[in-house]
């Protein structure tokens, strides 16, 4: 099965629970109020709901349309809200190292996309090296590592319990020293409710620019499609204490949630660089908005 199949299945039940209106044929006012309504509840939020029906409503209003032609013209308006998102991430900077602070609560799966993004970005050429700053999570270093074996990339991290901004500091001395073109650093997985971890997570900040003023070049916040509208406050939250840069949107395999996506870019107009839809190292997939809002409607490609 392909990347864009494994999509498409892990879409199906975000589609599944838009398609409630695709067997009436006019859409009248009642209909598209229903529509609006049912992509509320797909974690679209109110207002890219309100944006696509108003899309819909100008072009359809009152007219037979087959429920075909309706899940085709809303992938249309749900790719217009994601498009301005699809920002490839470009590796080639005039900043070397490109310092690239990866975020996130727990469990968003931060840690193995680290490893992937090593290994894509190794695979295009860079000379990567991850920093294991994640330093309350034995396995995160070990997990890193065998990642990094794979990608050919270098794992650089502290011991258990060392401070992450020290950690974070010398891998960017070292990854300097070895001419690297990349420096990863995978943090600890945090609330954003908890104002402890989030201050420290400004330390690594303020400590790397001690090396490099600019740095980091890239924050990229890991969000985990299952939680759905709780990823919007998250955005928020990350953005006021690490300036995020874009987004890598994980566990797309098997949600109704992934509409929560359009919330996000609709809100936050972040760009989305890549989204997760599995365990494997090809899994990461640079983030295609017609691919996305044509499986979220279960439109064939």
């Amino acid at each position: 099965m392909n990347w864009l199949s494994r999509l498409k299945g892990g879409l199906k039940r975000s589609a599944d629970a838009l398609g409630g209106l695709f067997g009436r044929k006019r859409l009248d006012r009642a209909t598209l109020d229903e529509l609006e309504e049912n992509l509320i509840m797909a974690d679209l939020g109110a207002a890219a709901a309100r944006k696509i029906v108003a899309r819909i409503e100008a072009a359809k209003r009152d007219r037979d349309v087959a429920p075909e032609e309706l899940r085709r013209e809303l992938a249309i308006a749900i790719a217009e809200i994601l498009k301005p998102c699809e920002i490839p991430f470009a590796q080639k900077t005039d900043q070397r190292p490109r310092v690239v602070l990866i975020v996130g609560v727990n469990g968003t799966g931060k840690t193995t996309t680290v490893g992937k993004l090593a290994a894509r970005l190794a695979g295009e050429g860079g000379k990567v090296v991850v920093a294991a700053a994640d330093t309350f999570r034995a396995a995160a270093v070990e997990q890193l590592r065998i990642w990094a074996e794979r990608a050919g990339a270098t794992v650089l991290g502290g011991a258990e319990g060392a401070d992450p901004a020290g950690v974070a500091y010398d891998a960017l001395a070292a990854a300097r020293q070895a001419g690297a073109d990349i420096l990863l650093i995978d943090t600890a997985g945090r609330l954003h409710n908890k104002a402890n971890l989030m201050d420290e997570l400004g330390k690594i900040v303020r400590v790397l620019r001690k090396l490099d003023p600019s740095a980091p070049h890239d924050v990229l916040l890991v969000l985990d499609a299952t939680t759905g509208q709780n990823a919007l406050r998250q955005a928020a939250t990350f953005r006021e204490v690490a300036a995020v840069s874009g987004l890598v949107m994980t566990k797309l395999d098997g949600t109704a949630k992934g509409g929560v996506l359009v919330a996000l870019a609709e809100t936050e107009k972040l760009p989305v660089h890549f989204i997760g839809v599995g365990e494997g190292i090809d899994d990461l997939q640079p983030f295609d908005a017609d691919a996305f809002a044509r499986a979220l409607c279960g439109v064939d490609a």
